[in-house]
């Protein structure tokens, strides 16, 4: 995998903070693959004092912020524990679904394999969906998380029967372009590919009060993978 450049993914930065737009396919901090690299040591490199104030899935693209010192890492950290800070994702579910904010609080239960579930002895989780686009089999969700659990935007939509395309851990299929159109020709002796070759999850919008109290709002284009499979979607 070629790494991107840190300076590269910046879409917001101040003297205390970035935020960068993350790609997806990059762990936030050190994971399990043996000699990997990670965001945070590729930011590093960038800024040797920055701190990740919380993390995304390895698949998930979109806003991650980091902090440039103690006093900000804390600030953020503190806005993050009472569930001030503003975060808004994008997912692509299979169905057609017309959500308003509909309420999900279900409690979530992490194993150690890092699978999450619904069990009322989990820790209480909640998150707000509301549907921006459907498609013909599909649905473009907006998934407001008030809580920040393990997996909890893929969980609670599984449970909406809403599971996000190509999450198959929690019953999201693969979309492949020959299921949209009809004349779809694939070549001799290839093997079709998925549309997007991970969980099509986007952390669209950041929110957070700065240091001096200002309030900031971040958004995070689309990356390239999430925004062929929407156009593909709308062309169908």
């Amino acid at each position: 995998m070629k790494y991107p450049v840190f300076e590269d993914l910046i879409i917001f930065e101040n003297d205390d903070y970035v935020v960068v737009n993350k790609p997806p396919f990059l762990a936030t901090l050190e994971d399990r693959t043996p000699n990997s690299t990670n965001l945070l040591k590729i930011a590093r490199q960038y800024n040797p004092d920055l701190q990740a104030c919380h993390r995304l899935d390895k698949d998930t693209s979109g806003c991650l912020a980091f902090a440039k010192n103690a006093e900000a890492y804390r600030h953020l950290s503190m806005q993050f524990e009472a569930r001030e800070v503003y975060k808004v994702y994008h997912a692509v579910a299979w169905g057609t679904h017309k959500f308003e904010e509909k309420l999900v609080s279900r409690a979530i239960l992490a194993n150690a394999k890092g699978v999450a579930k619904l069990a009322p002895q989990g820790k209480p989780a909640e998150t707000y969906f509301n549907t921006i686009e459907t498609y013909s089999r599909h649905t473009l969700v907006e998934c407001l998380p008030v809580t920040g659990r393990l997996h909890q935007i893929r969980v609670h939509l599984a449970f909406l029967g809403a599971p996000i395309v190509g999450d198959k851990l929690y019953g999201g299929e693969d979309l492949f372009l020959s299921s949209l159109k009809r004349k779809f020709n694939l070549k001799q002796n290839t093997e079709e590919l998925p549309l997007i070759k991970r969980f099509a999850l986007h952390s669209f919008n950041l929110g957070f009060l700065l240091l001096n109290e200002e309030p900031v709002k971040i958004e995070a284009p689309y990356p390239k993978d999430f925004a062929v499979l929407v156009k593909q979607l709308r062309a169908s």
